[in-house]
């Protein structure tokens, strides 16, 4: 990018500290933490500022649309836009509906990240969706398999990079995502599937206790330090 045309895209950016920024927005897309109850919050407060027929989309990686949808007055103007990690890098978007989105804000919310350079992909609301539904797992078998002193890390990730063709391994993405992340998703799916296939590792769940989260850390199957 030119120094020009990195001029030109911050002229074109507003910042602000208050929420009320919003309320001419279109489109307002979310990206707090993974924590229900401050997304619903969130959500309560954005529909009593935004313009009726302004959209309200997630970032969220696993909770439910519909559970968010129902904070707010406009369920048929919720949606997710689960935008991958690293997102300057990576091209997919999953657009969630959730069970009352409506076929014309999945129509615009497609439209929306086609020109934002994207990729994006539909898919139903279910726990995990299909990314994390799928790559959880994965993640959370890996670190049992480092549990159950089955190998290192360093040789868990390079089997699934060099055999697989991962461009990272199971463990280092973990620490990327960061681990108490991870886990939360893997509770969503726990709970929200009934099934202990979902289970977290207790080695997780030992690590997020102990503050090895990853890299946002320094501390995690590796160190950043």
């Amino acid at each position: 990018m030119t120094q020009e045309d990195a001029d030109a895209a911050r002229s074109r950016i507003s910042t602000a500290i208050d929420r009320s920024a919003c309320a001419d927005a279109d489109l307002v897309v979310e990206a707090v933490p993974e924590i229900l109850d401050l997304k619903l919050s969130i959500f309560s407060e954005l529909d009593g500022i935004c313009k009726p027929d302004c959209i309200l989309a997630t970032n969220t990686s696993s909770i439910s649309i519909s559970e968010i949808a129902a904070a707010t007055s406009r369920p048929s103007k919720v949606i997710g836009m689960h935008f991958m990690n690293p997102v300057p890098i990576m091209k997919l978007v999953e657009v969630i509906n959730g069970k009352e989105t409506s076929e014309d804000v999945t129509a615009t919310v497609l439209s929306a990240a086609e020109k934002m350079g994207k990729i994006p992909l539909m898919c139903n609301d279910s726990p995990g969706f299909v990314s994390n539904r799928i790559l959880c797992p994965m993640i959370n078998e890996a670190i049992l398999t480092l549990q159950e002193g089955v190998a290192e890390p360093d040789a868990i990730d390079g089997i699934m990079k060099l055999g697989m063709n991962h461009p990272i391994g199971p463990l280092a993405l973990s620490d990327l995502i960061g681990n108490d992340t991870v886990l939360h998703i893997m509770n969503v799916l726990h709970e929200g599937m009934g099934d202990d296939k979902y289970a977290p590792a207790p080695l997780l769940i030992e690590m997020v206790d102990e503050g090895k989260l990853g890299r946002k850390s320094g501390q995690g199957f590796y160190d950043y330090s």
